[in-house]
Formats: C-alpha cells, structure tokens, sequence
C-alpha cells in the first residue's frame, strides 16, 4: 500500500527554484533514500512535504489522502511525522518522559478514555523505547546522553506519534560507524514495524544499504531514481557527488 506520494513538488525562493518538480513515493514498510549533494534541495522537499513552507508548489497525498492544502499540524495529525536537523528535547525530563510528553492525548476525548482504561501514551511509549532499542536509559536525562543516542530519541519522540510515514531529515548526522550501523538496523526495525520511511542522509553507504528505492537531487532536480542499486551506479550521480561531467564516469 502506498503511504506517501510528493508529486512534481516544486519549492522557489524568490526566483531561486529550491526544488523543480520531485515526485517521491514511499508504500507502508518501505525505506526511501532522498540524497544529493549540499544544497541539493533534499531539506526543502521534506519542508514542503510536510507543510513548512508556503513557497511550494505540486501535491502531497497521504495514505490516500489529498493533504496538500492541510496545515503541518493537520498533516502530523494525519500520520505524516518529521525529525529535524537540530533535535529538540527536553534535558530536564527523562527519555521516557521526553516520549511521554510527545505521546499525550491532551484533548477532552483522550482524558475521558484515559480513566477507564491504561494511558495510551505509556504504552506507545514502551513500544517506541522498544523499538529503538532505548530501554537501557529510558529513564537517563538525554543531556546525559552520547550524541548518538539523543539522535535516536528524536526518532523516538517522532515513533510515539504512530506515525503511517516518517521523514528522517540526516538522523546519523556526527554518528560514528558503530552508531550509524545500530541506526541502520533501528530504521530497518520501525520499517518492518510498517512505517514508510522517507530518509535524508549524506552517509550514503547507510542509505544503499537499508532503503529499497532511491532518489537523488542535485540542484533540486532529480537526476536518478528507482531501485537502490540502479541508482548507486548511476553515471549522473557519480558525476554529482565528484564533481565531473556525466561523460567522464570515474
């Protein structure tokens, strides 16, 4: 089942086009590499997929669902989620309780149905420790933590929304290869869990290793897309990440 298509998303700055005509399509379980070189636009198609910027044009469908005139907040209530370059938690909570506050139904309708049976968020909130694999410092305050593993609490508090599809914006960003590797196979597990994954990453030996479909920008326009491999050796991007002509390959 397809949980996220961004059609022909177009993203201009003034008359800097960010972003000229992306599609990108992500089913339920799948891993979907969005790669390029700096500046080639990947964070701004994730803007514009999830509703951060008003400068875009094109669609955005969510399982089935027209989004593309919903506001971010209607968009994240739908089961589109996000992580940021810049994490955002709080280092006076514990990891836990980081998950918790992000997990809570603070409507009229969540109080009612939290006193007659378990709070929800406690247990979307063991399933997401479970899943990325923070059981062992669920309860250490994240200021506490390694680098790497405050990265994967963002993931975390992304995971307790239960969202259909996640957008990763450079998770492994200062990861070292021992960290990069266990994030590979914590992605691969909340994929198998039935989330689509949307992945921007510069590690690009993590991105061949883990998504099934790639799709790669340079200058906001995409020059390879389909199958992992297929695009790995593709002359284009080869020339996009070293810095030659198309023709002159390696």
């Amino acid at each position: 089942m397809t949980a996220l298509v961004g059609d022909q998303i177009t993203v201009t700055y003034g008359r800097n086009v960010a972003v000229d005509r992306v599609s990108v399509e992500v089913k339920a379980g799948e891993i979907v590499g969005l790669i390029g070189p700096n500046g080639a636009g990947k964070t701004s198609m994730i803007d514009a997929i999830t509703g951060f910027t008003p400068m875009s044009t094109g669609s955005v469908w969510l399982d089935g669902v027209d989004v593309t005139a919903s506001a971010p907040h209607r968009r994240a209530a739908a089961g589109l989620r996000r992580t940021f370059q810049q994490l955002r938690l709080f280092d006076d909570l514990t990891v836990r309780e980081n998950l918790i506050v992000a997990a809570e139904d603070d409507t009229r309708f969540g109080v009612l149905r939290d006193l007659v049976r378990p709070r929800r968020a406690r247990i979307v909130t063991d399933r997401a420790l479970e899943l990325t694999g923070l059981l062992d410092v669920a309860d250490e305050l994240p200021r506490d933590l390694p680098s790497g593993t405050r990265r994967v609490v963002g993931v975390a508090r992304a995971i307790v929304a239960e969202p259909s599809v996640l957008l990763l914006d450079e998770p492994a960003a200062g990861l070292d290869t021992h960290e990069t590797t266990d994030l590979g196979a914590m992605l691969r597990r909340i994929a198998d869990d039935g989330v689509g994954l949307l992945l921007i990453e510069h590690d690009t030996d993590l991105v061949f290793r883990i998504c099934e479909q790639v799709v790669a920008i340079d200058f906001g326009v995409v020059i390879a897309s389909g199958p992992a491999e297929t695009v790995r050796t593709s002359d284009a991007l080869i020339a996009a990440y070293l810095g030659v002509p198309d023709d002159e390959g390696l």
